[in-house]
């Protein structure tokens, strides 16, 4: 794209939705497992995914163009090494993503400029509920949004625990860990450490079995709770990944003061964030701040602002840590 004309440029970035489209129908329709045992005819794909053979194949046609498939011979199609990465049961697929973002996330940025003329949240004024309310509501997107956050996370994960030690901590909390994922790579990393699962229990209640299955459930501690009530005390350190970026600065705050509430003096509070640069230059976290603006309603912060909301809540940012991929460690000290 950087050696395209501006006017191409521009056209690009216009039609990018349409990009999303065929990738989201490619997902929901199942082809990339469809394809895994080899070369298949439209028609063959059309009956198995109760599909139009002839709109079938103008879809498959368009996804080859973008590399998602490649026709081999008239009217049979083949995997390649994008469509690979959206099977199913691939170690870091993006199936889930695709659904996530096709779909509740889309109709969310549909309301981009009413969000930007207004102090309202669009993926509540949408839908009806905020959104984490709705995923407590709506099982089926949930387990989405679970697959979806362990597929972006899996990368993140590997460059955290090589980034800090974490071996010096006896016990650390996860708070608002999700579905555990983060934890299990941790302690396993880890045998001496033992960790504490800290979410709302209907996401405390899908993390368990994914301890067991892990082998680390004897290390685990899992409490069922509301950081925006409080955070259990006892943890040598306190970690959150991606939880403060989904709250305005008074939601964040209170969670914040609620984990200093259950810390002493010393102990660690560990933040993994997109921490956003100056400059025009481009920073996948510039986009994600729309999402948290249109859908849970918080926002990617810069290292200043992160410094000022921590300070105002009893920390002392100590020091930001890169890792090698965009996201970062705020270490900070309970003061």
């Amino acid at each position: 794209m950087t050696n395209a004309s501006p006017h191409d440029q521009l056209m690009q970035m216009i039609c990018g939705y349409q990009v999303s489209q065929i990738v989201l129908t490619v997902g929901e329709l199942g082809l990339p497992d469809l394809l895994k045992q080899g070369p298949t005819s439209v028609e063959d794909l059309a009956q198995a995914c109760s599909a139009n053979p002839d709109r079938l194949y103008r879809l498959l046609r368009a996804a080859a163009s973008l590399g998602v498939f490649t026709e081999t011979e008239p009217r049979v199609f083949a995997a390649t090494p994008l469509s690979e990465i959206l099977q199913s049961d691939h170690p870091t697929s993006l199936q889930p993503l695709t659904l996530m973002m096709g779909s509740e996330h889309y109709a969310a940025w549909g309301r981009l400029r009413r969000a930007v003329q207004s102090n309202e949240n669009e993926f509540e004024q949408e839908f009806g509920l905020p959104f984490f309310d709705y995923l407590s509501q709506h099982p089926e997107s949930a387990a989405i949004f679970d697959a979806a956050m362990t597929s972006i996370h899996g990368r993140e994960t590997a460059a955290i625990l090589e980034a800090y030690d974490f071996s010096q901590f006896g016990l650390i909390a996860d708070v608002g860990g999700g579905n555990g994922s983060k934890l299990i790579a941790l302690l396993t990393k880890h045998p001496q450490v033992r960790g504490m699962l800290v979410d709302l229990p209907h996401v405390v209640e899908r993390a368990a079995p994914n301890f067991v299955a892990a082998g680390v459930n004897e290390r685990m501690t899992l409490i069922g709770g509301d950081f925006f009530v409080e955070v259990p005390s006892g943890a040598d350190a306190y970690m959150m990944r991606h939880i403060i970026h989904d709250w305005d600065d008074e939601k964040s705050t209170l969670i914040l003061k609620n984990c200093r509430a259950a810390m002493q003096p010393g102990q660690k509070l560990l933040l993994v964030e997109y921490v956003i640069p100056s400059g025009d230059e481009p920073f996948f976290g510039k986009l994600l701040d729309l999402t948290m603006m249109l859908i849970p309603g918080g926002k990617e912060r810069t290292e200043a602002e992160y410094r000022d909301l921590v300070a105002g809540c009893g920390f002392q940012l100590q020091r930001v840590i890169r890792t090698d991929q965009p996201i970062s460690i705020l270490e900070s000290t309970a003061i």
